[in-house]
């Protein structure tokens, strides 16, 4: 019974984040479909699916979209705790409609941001022509701008401590490598603290205080 009681639980928080969990099926599937190619076909695949320069300049719509529905590293277990840590949270929070526009807004706006400063480095010799090509494919820009919106979900003082944490961690990659990849994720959280206005409406924001009272009394 309890056994039947806690899957229930976890069926039932599955169901209240749906666009989580189904984004996390979809990855599952196209997670499994990159193990069954060649390393070589792999690379040419994921490569027309990227929002490189070059794919970006034909078939934009195409591959924003198609870029987003694929882990180039091949790991999927990873994920399933990420979006269960931060995009569950958040789509409950905000709502499946207001948390897809935040994913949607970072992963957009981060990627057009960072392949334009990459083009601006190509066209200043800064970087190689080729580059055009990098590739570039995954979910972390939507999920770096989800981490930022959730700092609206706490109280204060609660909130600027998650911000000390989550700042740091996206500012130092970005310091040390100065990558277009870094800088997205940067963008990406900053496209997530401008989502203020999507967060209004939305309930009080959480004080872990009061829930650890609540629990202890």
């Amino acid at each position: 019974m309890r056994i039947n009681r806690g899957l229930g639980h976890v069926w039932a928080y599955i169901r209240s984040a749906p666009g989580t969990y189904v984004w996390l099926a979809v990855l599952f599937v196209t997670t499994v479909a990159l193990h069954q190619m060649s390393p070589e076909f792999e690379q040419h695949f994921l490569r027309q699916r990227s929002t490189n320069i070059h794919e970006l300049s034909r078939n934009p719509v195409r591959v924003l979209v198609a870029s987003a529905m694929w882990i180039d590293s091949g790991r999927w277990l990873p994920y399933v705790l990420l979006y269960t840590v931060f995009q569950a949270p958040a789509e409950r929070w905000l709502g499946t409609a207001r948390w897809f526009a935040v994913c949607a807004l970072a992963h957009v706006l981060a990627t057009l941001i960072s392949e334009g400063a990459l083009l601006k480095a190509i066209r200043d010799g800064m970087a190689p022509h080729s580059a055009v090509n990098t590739l570039d494919i995954g979910v972390s820009y939507a999920l770096a701008g989800v981490i930022g919106v959730l700092t609206y979900r706490f109280a204060s003082p609660w909130r600027y401590g998650y911000l000390l944490v989550i700042l740091p961690v996206f500012t130092l990659p970005l310091a040390a490598g100065r990558t277009f990849t870094e800088l997205g994720h940067f963008v990406s959280v900053l496209i997530g603290l401008a989502c203020y206005p999507l967060t209004r409406g939305r309930g009080n924001a959480w004080n872990p205080k009061e829930t650890l009272a609540a629990l202890k009394g």
